[in-house]
């Protein structure tokens, strides 16, 4: 039996585009030159998602989805129209050379089109697939690849290949910009010194705006992508009234600037929010200055190399019905005596962000706070990133989940369907570090080779809350451990001699002792605390089913059409 979703697709022809958009209602272009679009739909209850890859070439085209954005590991389909008809074929790859054809073809072609010199190749597959060489969909974000040639000689894509991440079954959908107007935040030919890690920090007067705006776009501007590894633009309290240039961290006039406006990490592209929501700037209530802060990594301390990197913000008059707010949660960086140690092949680190003491810094009740997307963030050693909803010691959800967290790759989630953090409620941040290839400890801090673990939650409506993060209570874990030497602590954990059952302890104690919570606010407030870490649940599992077939169909869609 034909599932309905697919009934209806196959009874598409070219040319009636509005039944195409309500069957393949999401859309996203997968690199920044508009080249390469996906669009797709699926049907949960069917158990089916449809792909329609549209490329600027008249050559073959593949598109794939990848554990991790690189080629191993990726499920793969190529296809393209030739001068004998059409070619289109499943495969999988194991590592960076030709991809292999899969033993079992999950996908089915539904049409190849080549006309005015661009490539459609429409297809389906089970949401599920039982087939091992294929990449499970979730309701997780996936590292969505993508490669094309000039002609149908199948071959090494040079640069035009590229790499996305995609919520496929959570997908939010994005407005079209209102207007053009923006604002450059940026660095002005920059010295960057010849130091490994360098935070620079540049406070800087926005222009006068006639009343309340909203941001609704966020795009880098990167000039040199080598040393740029993260940038963060706050905006300043009423308190700041001066432009200046210096080293972050070290005082200065922008030193209270916390407010997190907008985020972005290595790997990055442009972040738009949702049509019914904005960031805002402008007006008598709102803020006239903004620290830009970047993250310079120079780990080969070239000398004299200059950079204006920075964000441009879009914005618009015409305001959302949702004031949009950032909230930085995780482990708090620097963390006195917190170490990751050396050959862990896992090691995990908790952070927890207890809701219920919002209050004690805001005036007024706390809302209930929908998210909308988050920003997760570790440095070199992070492989994965968790993020829990607790509501009364219960753990209701997750937030968000990355199990192949990439470094190269910090991109916004789009989380797609909206979930809610109500007062009282718990975030739990869990990340799991890679250290087998170190000799030494790894501490918190601020340069690449230290860690964090932090998650930028994106929410409406907007509070005055900024920071919410915790450390463990090192008092509680050296009375655990039977340490007395207070001081010497830190001294002690970096000469251990760590094996996998020493590790084991000090993660499970770590994980165990007292937290010390802090939340902060844009005005300086704040409020310490004491938790724990709750119990997270497993990732849920993925299961599969049998995918359904198309054989012995006839459809009507083209099978090749070439002009």
């Amino acid at each position: 039996m034909i599932p309905l979703f697919l009934s209806l697709l196959l009874a598409w022809t070219p040319g009636t585009g509005a039944q195409q958009d309500t069957l393949m209602p999401f859309m996203a272009h997968l690199d920044s030159d508009n080249n390469v679009n996906l669009k797709w739909g699926f049907s949960e209850v069917q158990g089916t998602i449809t792909f329609q890859l549209t490329v600027k070439t008249t050559g073959w085209v593949g598109f794939g989805l990848s554990p991790n954005g690189g080629m191993a590991g990726a499920d793969i389909v190529i296809g393209g129209v030739g001068r004998n008809g059409n070619y289109f074929r499943d495969y999988h790859a194991t590592g960076n050379g030709f991809p292999l054809v899969d033993e079992k073809q999950s996908y089915t072609l539904l049409s190849l089109i080549e006309a005015d010199g661009l490539t459609t190749m429409t297809f389906w597959r089970s949401i599920q697939s039982c087939d091992e060489e294929d990449v499970h969909i979730t309701d997780s974000p996936v590292k969505l690849i993508y490669a094309y040639g000039k002609t149908d000689d199948i071959g090494y894509h040079s640069k035009t290949r590229g790499t996305k991440e995609v919520n496929l079954l959570k997908f939010m959908a994005r407005s079209s910009p209102q207007d053009g107007n923006y604002l450059d935040f940026v660095m002005e030919n920059f010295i960057v010194p010849a130091e490994h890690t360098y935070y620079n920090c540049k406070v800087m007067k926005m222009p006068k705006l006639n009343g309340k705006h909203h941001m609704y776009r966020v795009e880098p501007v990167i000039k040199n992508l080598d040393l740029v590894h993260h940038m963060l633009l706050y905006s300043c309290p009423s308190s700041v009234n001066q432009i200046n240039e210096q080293q972050c961290y070290t005082g200065g006039p922008g030193a209270d600037c916390f407010k997190l406006v907008a985020a972005w990490g290595v790997g990055g592209l442009a972040f738009e929010l949702p049509g019914n929501a904005g960031i805002p700037i402008g007006g008598q209530d709102y803020e006239e200055f903004y620290r830009l802060e970047i993250h310079y990594n120079n780990p080969a301390q070239e000398a004299g190399r200059r950079d204006s990197s920075g964000m441009r913000l879009y914005y618009t008059d015409r305001l959302r019905q949702h004031d949009v707010g950032i909230l930085d949660a995780g482990l708090m960086v620097p963390s006195w005596g917190y170490v990751i140690p050396p050959t862990a092949s896992a090691f995990r680190s908790y952070a927890v962000c207890n809701t219920a003491h919002f209050s004690d810094i805001l005036p007024d009740p706390v809302p209930d706070l929908s998210v909308i997307s988050m920003t997760l963030h570790t440095h070199l050693a992070g492989r994965k990133v968790r993020v829990g909803l607790f509501r009364n010691g219960t753990q209701i959800d997750f937030l968000a989940v990355d199990d192949n967290y990439n470094f190269e790759m910090q991109r916004v989630l789009n989380l797609g369907t909206i979930k809610t953090i109500k007062p009282g409620d718990e975030i739990v941040v869990e990340c799991t570090y890679y250290t087998a290839n170190r000799k030494g400890v790894t501490q918190l801090g601020l340069a690449t080779t230290d860690e964090m673990c932090l998650a930028f939650i994106v929410y409406y409506p907007a509070i005055s809350v900024d920071k919410c993060w915790s450390e463990p209570n090192m008092h509680a874990y050296m009375a655990m451990m039977g340490e007395t030497d207070y001081q010497g602590i830190v001294e002690m954990l970096k000469t251990k001699a760590w094996d996998q059952a020493s590790i084991a302890v000090h993660e499970a104690t770590m994980k165990k002792v007292p937290q010390i919570g802090f939340i902060s606010n844009d005005h300086s407030n704040y409020t310490i605390y004491e938790g724990n870490i709750p119990n997270m649940m497993a990732t849920p599992s993925v299961s599969c089913s049998s995918d359904p077939t198309l054989k012995g169909l006839k459809t009507n869609w083209p099978g090749s059409v070439k002009s």
